[in-house]
């Protein structure tokens, strides 16, 4: 509970989950979105849409697709159109379209087993169920590229092909794809390429008057009256538009300047509150994502930091990383995976950007890959993944 003292009204309204009711300067993209998908409203069943969304961390991705989804379902339910919009984040299910397909039947069918069906057999059980409801669905698969990175063309093959055993009946299911970019698309078979790329939606990264809008508007709805002075936004906007536009940057920056506001009882976020913030706050942008990690990508992160703790070395061959994990395996009594799933977990890393790779030239260390920590304190990261793998994560 919130203290009387407290600069904050509704601290929810900072949460990384959380929609506002306005989507500040993506009003353009909400209308192309709507156009897109008009045809749901007017004659659902005639067609269906595949949709790319693109663009950089912290440009309103997600937001854009879960307004317009919200949007879209309310407009359906007034005119009698059973729509259901159905958001799905790929890395969340380790980019398994199994596991993705069965969240998605979920939705209709709460304790659906999780065994004995195959990732096809989940496709035509949601159509199904799709038709047996009369209902229609438009599936938001965002961070696509976890889906391609896993399982490849064949998977999106059949997602986006998904109606054509079926030219006689009712076109159920249309997608949107959120990717931050398309290159990873190229990785596509041409086939499956193509039924992707008619409708790409690229979100530009923000401004620095656009990120002090939309800092001006969460304040309104998260602050009490006069609490973060106009010097405070602007800081924020500078800081967030340094890092490349990124509104998902500045929210959780406004939220963590908040909190050093009222640990320091000081009644207004002033902008020494947000310098105190910004030295703390990729640190805790990385929790996250070290607890979605499993058991033995959190022994490899840990390798990594021990690796880096007790080197004074900028880089780490894979090789090397690889030793010192076997070591933390045996502490922590497990049997270590093989080389081939420990560069699997450093491409899956990698990408997150908890970590950084890169290859050595020759004449240097020759053809090996070399690891480093893209400033993450090495202490700092062992003693988060050691409280997290003591908490029973065995």
């Amino acid at each position: 509970m919130l203290s009387p003292q407290s600069v904050f009204r509704d601290e929810t309204r900072l949460d990384i989950n959380y929609v506002p009711p306005r989507l500040l300067h993506r009003e353009k993209e909400i209308r192309l979105l709507a156009e897109f998908f008009s045809f749901l409203l007017q004659t659902p069943g005639k067609m269906a849409q595949r949709v790319l969304l693109t663009g950089d961390v912290g440009t309103g991705k997600t937001a854009l697709a879960q307004k317009f989804g919200g949007n879209i379902t309310v407009e359906a339910r007034q005119r009698g159109v059973n729509l259901h919009y159905v958001h799905v984040n790929c890395r969340q299910y380790r980019g398994s379209l199994f596991l993705i397909l069965h969240q998605v039947v979920s939705v209709f069918h709460p304790n659906f087993p999780k065994r004995g069906f195959s990732a096809e057999e989940l496709l035509h059980i949601l159509l199904q169920v799709l038709d047996e409801q009369n209902a229609y669905v438009i599936l938001t698969l965002d961070e696509f590229e976890s889906l391609i990175e896993r399982e490849g063309s064949e998977a999106v093959y059949k997602l986006t092909r998904l109606q054509e055993a079926r030219m006689d009946k009712p076109q159920r299911t249309s997608l949107i794809c959120i990717l931050k970019n398309l290159k990873t698309v190229e990785s596509l078979d041409p086939s499956t390429r193509s039924t992707l790329q008619s409708n790409v939606i690229r979100l530009e990264r923000y401004t620095q008057e656009q990120l002090a809008d939309i800092i001006n508007d969460r304040v309104q709805l998260a602050f009490k009256p006069l609490t973060v002075p106009e010097d405070t936004v602007n800081l924020i906007a500078e800081l967030a538009h340094s890092e490349g536009g990124n509104a998902r940057f500045a929210i959780e920056l406004l939220w963590r300047a908040g909190k050093y506001a009222d640990a320091e009882d000081l009644g207004a976020v002033i902008p020494e509150c947000v310098r105190k913030a910004v030295s703390s706050i990729y640190a805790v942008a990385r929790k996250s994502d070290l607890a979605a990690l499993n058991l033995h990508e959190k022994l490899f992160m840990l390798a990594i930091a021990r690796f880096f703790k007790e080197s004074d070395r900028a880089y780490a061959s894979l090789a090397e990383v690889e030793k010192t994990y076997a070591i933390v395996c045996e502490e922590f009594n497990v049997q270590p995976y093989t080389h081939t799933q420990l560069w699997k977990y450093l491409q899956t890393l990698s990408v997150l950007g908890i970590v950084k790779k890169s290859v050595s030239t020759v004449g240097q260390r020759g053809r090996s890959t070399l690891i480093s920590l893209p400033g993450i304190p090495a202490s700092e990261l062992e003693k988060e993944l050691t409280a997290l793998l003591e908490k029973g994560e065995l």
